[in-house]
């Protein structure tokens, strides 16, 4: 195999990590709609979900991992005799099962998406209520609206939210796209990356204080519904 095919091999493995991530998001919607048709986050069926999202966190991991190991192994070779592709499988194979082995319950704890579940499922039961409660009271449309832009809305793009994410430290939203991509513009300055909310004292924000919020997707996703409808 030459190392062209291993790595259109890895572009696809990475193209699936994309598609677990997405299957992730589908299990935590189940979960949120099985919470809040009981108005409880403790439900049979979450237990299950649960185990569901730990088992695609640990793929994940796996695959990252793999990724890794093939990456590290054939850079290797590339800088050495041709006869070392013979021996690339084997290498390949010996490091990512120490890899493996290493890979603890902590680590799927806190995997992005597993944490975000979790805090899903914490205030699924109480947003439910809480939106019930606000539903009785008479609200000033205009103020509706507003509050729904605002909520929505990615202090970077200035445009509705897709994939919104919210950080740990200042409880800020933003697009994931785009604070991914300041993030990483900052790194390649040596620079910090502060929070774009105005106001916000929240100088260093980091790809690691991001929480994929499926709370508010969720609204997002609905409010475009009621929108399409109208």
């Amino acid at each position: 195999m030459s190392l062209s095919a291993v790595h259109g091999t890895l572009s696809s493995l990475k193209s699936c990590q994309a598609d677990i991530g997405t299957g992730m998001d589908i299990v935590t919607d189940v979960a949120m709609d099985l919470a809040e048709t009981q108005n409880e986050a403790v439900h049979p069926g979450i237990a299950e979900m649960e185990a569901m999202i730990l088992e695609c966190a640990k793929l994940d991991r796996e695959i990252n991992y793999f990724v890794d190991v093939v990456q590290q192994v054939t850079a290797e070779v590339t800088t050495q005799q041709p006869e070392s592709m013979f021996s690339l499988s084997a290498k390949v194979k010996e490091q990512f099962t120490e890899r493996i082995a290493r890979l603890s319950d902590d680590e799927l704890q806190n995997h992005q998406k597993v944490v975000a579940f979790k805090e899903t499922m914490k205030n699924s039961a109480s947003q439910a209520i809480r939106e019930s409660e606000e539903n009785v009271e008479e609200l000033d449309e205009d103020l509706v609206v507003t509050q729904s832009q605002v909520n929505f809305t990615c202090p970077l793009t200035q445009v509705e939210m897709k994939n919104p994410v919210k950080n740990k430290k200042c409880n800020h939203h933003y697009d994931e796209g785009a604070i991914l991509g300041l993030i990483k513009a900052r790194h390649n300055q040596k620079k910090k990356c502060r929070c774009p909310v105005v106001g916000c004292g929240n100088s260093d924000v980091k790809q690691s204080d991001l929480i994929p919020d499926q709370m508010l997707r969720r609204k997002i996703q609905s409010q475009k519904r009621q929108n399409n409808s109208t």
